[in-house]
């Protein structure tokens, strides 16, 4: 195949570090055109002088500078630019075929948009493009598939659940004999910790995931299970399915990434070593498959699988992202919104692990009703929410 320009946002992450091990596997299928991070100068310093990319993106100013002297220095052409603005730019270059979109939280909201809309194959990482602006997100892959815009799942369950399901028909997912999406979840690190001791956890706690390597915020999400609400929320837009056909299933091993039931009775399922370079590879490669360095499974070594169903008292985050979808779009933002307001303040000790879906719980008292279209008004949401949320933290401090 031709060689597919690449942009990765949010570069210095997990899912950035993981899809340039990938692509460092196929140099003759890939090439890097644009990176970006928000202030980790190091990494991305050390990412450009790797692959040489055409930009290099910084949403910090003062991080950019830094940045552009440490490539010149190492005589690297790469351009700097800074600012949120320049993402959408890089997003939407016309050499870019492909836009990895793994910026956490909300900033990743329109630099996805404005791939979706130039018709760029978009491997979405970042729940909260979904959880945010399902609709609008959607509409903007769907009004231009003409341009080439499809959009490809990168998180491990939904990649699993894409898998499992029938197979694209003029760039839709049709859904014949489907019945239920099973959502895997590990449990996280809390799973069989007395729920009366939930409130002493610490931050270093939470963050210590048993199965997977992620940034503090999707440790803390994955420790709440919100993470998990947010993945129905985001399952329910992707593949055009109520919240009530989506059963979230607690596997510990975390070996079986999703299944999805058929009405012949027949359940498919993805199965593999939990190694988010496997639905990396996958999304790029797709309809095809490449290498991704990840080692085959070997089902001897698990010997079981374990399953339980979700415990609604320890995990009140994954109640209330049901609830908010029920409610709709606006609902669905002010979640996401509190979420990322609560866990860094329980990063930052200000508050319990326990108050986090407190915090949340009061943001989607005071959320509008229906479900924006306008980007201004999902923003504008998304504003009102977070602070509402800090005066939550203000009064629980």
């Amino acid at each position: 195949m031709n060689s597919k320009g690449i942009c990765i946002l949010g570069a210095t992450g997990t899912i950035g570090v993981n899809t340039l091990d990938v692509l460092a596997r196929h140099p003759e299928h890939y090439h890097v055109v644009a990176l970006s991070a928000n202030s980790n100068v190091d990494k991305l310093a050390e990412q450009c002088l790797a692959v040489n990319p055409v930009y290099a993106v910084m949403v910090n100013e003062d991080a950019a500078s830094q940045l552009e002297q440490r490539l010149k220095q190492g005589s690297c052409s790469t351009k700097v630019i800074a600012g949120k603005q320049a993402l959408e730019m890089i997003a939407s270059l016309p050499e870019v075929d492909y836009v990895m979109a793994a910026i956490v939280g909300a900033a990743g909201l329109l630099p996805n948009l404005a791939a979706a809309e130039a018709g760029k194959r978009v491997m979405l990482a970042n729940k909260e493009s979904l959880v945010m602006s399902g609709k609008l997100f959607m509409d903007a892959i769907h009004n231009n598939r003409h341009k080439g815009a499809e959009l490809l799942p990168i998180d491990s369950e939904h990649n699993a659940i894409f898998q499992s399901m029938p197979a694209l028909v003029n760039g839709e997912q049709h859904k014949a004999g489907v019945e239920k999406i099973l959502l895997t979840a590990s449990g996280g690190p809390f799973r069989t910790r007395d729920v009366s001791t939930l409130s002493d956890v610490t931050p270093e706690q939470a963050v210590a995931h048993p199965n997977w390597v992620m940034g503090q915020k999707i440790s803390v999400d994955s420790a709440t299970m919100m993470n998990k609400g947010l993945e129905v929320i985001e399952a329910c837009w992707l593949f055009d399915v109520p919240e009530d056909h989506i059963q979230v299933v607690i596997h510990p091993q975390s070996m079986i990434h999703s299944m999805v039931s058929y009405n012949d009775g027949s359940v498919l399922a993805q199965l593999g070593n939990p190694d988010m370079r496997t639905p990396i590879a996958y999304a790029l490669a797709y309809p095809e498959r490449i290498e991704s360095g990840v080692e085959a499974l070997d089902i001897f070594e698990v010997a079981r699988l374990d399953f339980e169903k979700p415990d609604f008292d320890r995990y009140p985050c994954l109640q209330l992202a049901y609830d908010a979808h029920r409610l709709g779009g606006n609902a669905t933002i002010a979640l996401n919104a509190a979420n990322e307001i609560a866990v860094e303040a329980f990063l930052n000790k200000q508050i319990f692990f326990t108050d986090i879906p407190l915090v949340i719980e009061k943001a989607l008292e005071q959320a509008s009703t229906g479900t924006s279209t306008i980007i201004d008004d999902i923003l504008a949401q998304d504003l009102n929410s977070r602070e509402h949320a800090n005066e939550s933290v203000a009064r629980l401090n």
